[in-house]
């Protein structure tokens, strides 16, 4: 049972050509050792037919119901038929018997207490014997009598020369359930292949249908090499491994059944920028485990597939086009017409803002000191990127607004004077000493201050292909099938 454990083990974690392998090899040892491990008993050849079978040291020999001698049988003739009875058997040393009235005393020395037994109830069935006295000494073996282990390894030699074509067939029958259990599994793959998209699925069904094969096969071989019983065990002990299995691994067979249904479901794509259990970055590879996303940071994050099934995901690519905003507050004075005007002026002209759905700037909120303007935009974020065009964005409306005098104030505070405030008017000689204030107009952008991307915000370009280009010069922190892949 061991052995047929650890195949089972080999079996779930390695390949399924290579655990069959495995199971072949232990297999083989299991047929040649388990009959030799068998009890010798079966195997000695038989005594004369005078002589009693070969009793076992857990139960007493069987005797004859009755043994005749002559007629009205004798002290002296009874004496004689069991001494001679005692010396072919050749159990005993030194047997003797003594008649008296019928009455028989043994007396000598042998070596298992069941001939002991034995020999007092073939007494007891003797023609007119009365009673039996068994003074026979049972003899206790010396520690370095090795005669048990050679008769031992007697018996297990004539029993494996006895098994020699029979572990031949079995080892036969193991390669014909495994070539049979190849090609089950190839048969199953190359069927489900063609109907099913997840690689993942169609290998769990090829090896689904394999075991059956190959269980069977296992029956067979040990039922044509005599182990009924433990053919039994191993198939009533599969159920109880799965379950076994089942309890001990209870995480690792959910993030394999979450990896099976999201591989059928796929929620996501390779390259998809998703946020999962507050972890966002581009989607690298999912196997029967976790999925490894690559963080905006460049950190590798894995994620197990059970989290992931159950978890809110937050997909950031499967719509190409994603909505952001940002806050402007301007002044009372100023017309809140003009403003929203020259703002969303400035989100048509921008290069990477669509233009369906279209933009809009609405009035949020009355501040302290100013009128707060929310501006909505969408920017296609498989081309360019949030941070850059939201960071030009913000640039550009300011810029327009302070172009077009419309203030943007910080938030006033209110300042009281209980004594009132003091006013010196000024005399006329100050007034002629100070010059005049001339208002100096506004100098126009310069054309990087107009340009839709600075030098600081960069080509504005998305940063996915510079994440996914590091994610193939980094090493991956856990190998294996993408279920991704088709």
């Amino acid at each position: 049972m061991k052995a047929f454990f650890v195949m089972l083990r080999h079996f779930l974690s390695a390949g399924f050509h290579g655990a069959v392998f495995h199971g072949i090899i232990l297999l083989s040892v299991v047929i040649v050792i388990y009959p030799l491990s068998m009890s010798p008993a079966a195997a000695q050849i038989p005594p004369a037919q005078e002589a009693p079978p070969e009793p076992t040291d857990t139960a007493a020999p069987e005797t004859p119901a009755k043994v005749d001698v002559n007629p009205v049988a004798g002290d002296a003739e009874i004496e004689s038929r069991l001494v001679r009875i005692m010396e072919a058997t050749g159990w005993f040393k030194r047997p003797e018997a003594h008649v008296e009235e019928g009455v028989v005393f043994l007396s000598g020395e042998v070596d298992t207490e069941p001939h002991k037994e034995w020999v007092a109830k073939l007494a007891s069935k003797t023609q007119d014997v009365v009673a039996v006295v068994n003074r026979i000494e049972v003899r206790q073996k010396s520690m370095w009598d090795l005669s048990d282990a050679f008769g031992e390894l007697t018996a297990v030699g004539l029993k494996t020369f006895q098994n020699i074509p029979l572990i031949f067939v079995g080892i036969l029958l193991l390669f014909v359930t495994w070539w049979a259990s190849v090609w089950t599994a190839r048969l199953t793959a190359g069927l489900f292949q063609k109907r099913m998209k997840s690689l993942l699925l169609g290998d769990v069904a090829s090896r689904a249908a394999a075991i059956p094969v190959f269980l069977l096969g296992l029956y067979l071989i040990l039922t044509i090499s005599g182990l009924t019983r433990l053919a039994m065990t191993v198939l009533g002990g599969t159920g109880l491994v799965a379950l076994v299995i089942g309890f001990a691994f209870r995480d690792i067979a959910e993030n394999f059944l979450a990896s099976i249904l999201i591989s059928i479901q796929r929620p996501f794509v390779m390259g998809d920028l998703i946020e999962v259990a507050g972890y966002k970055g581009y989607l690298q590879s999912v196997n029967t485990r976790s999925a490894l996303l690559m963080t905006l940071e460049g950190n590798h994050v894995q994620i197990p597939n059970a989290t992931i099934y159950k978890e809110t995901i937050t997909n950031f690519t499967a719509n190409p086009n994603t909505r952001f905003d940002f806050l402007v507050g301007i002044g009372y004075a100023d017309a809140i017409s003009k403003a929203q005007a020259i703002a969303l002026k400035v989100l048509e002209d921008h290069p990477a803002i669509v233009s369906e759905p279209e933009s809009m700037v609405l009035v949020e909120s009355l501040g302290a000191s100013t009128v707060n303007l929310r501006v909505y935009f969408w920017i296609n974020t498989a081309e360019f990127s949030t941070f850059k065009v939201r960071s030009a964005v913000i640039r550009l409306t300011l810029l327009a607004f302070d172009q077009a005098g419309i203030s943007m104030p910080d938030e006033a505070r209110e300042i009281v004077f209980p004594e009132g405030v003091p006013v010196r008017m000024s005399s006329e000689r100050d007034q002629i000493s100070e010059p005049p204030v001339i208002a100096q107009a506004k100098q126009p952008p310069s054309e990087a201050e107009a340009a839709s991307a600075n030098e600081a915000e960069g080509d504005l370009i998305s940063e996915a292909s510079e994440i996914k280009q590091q994610a193939k010069l980094s090493r991956s922190p856990e190998s294996g099938q993408n279920l991704l892949e088709d």
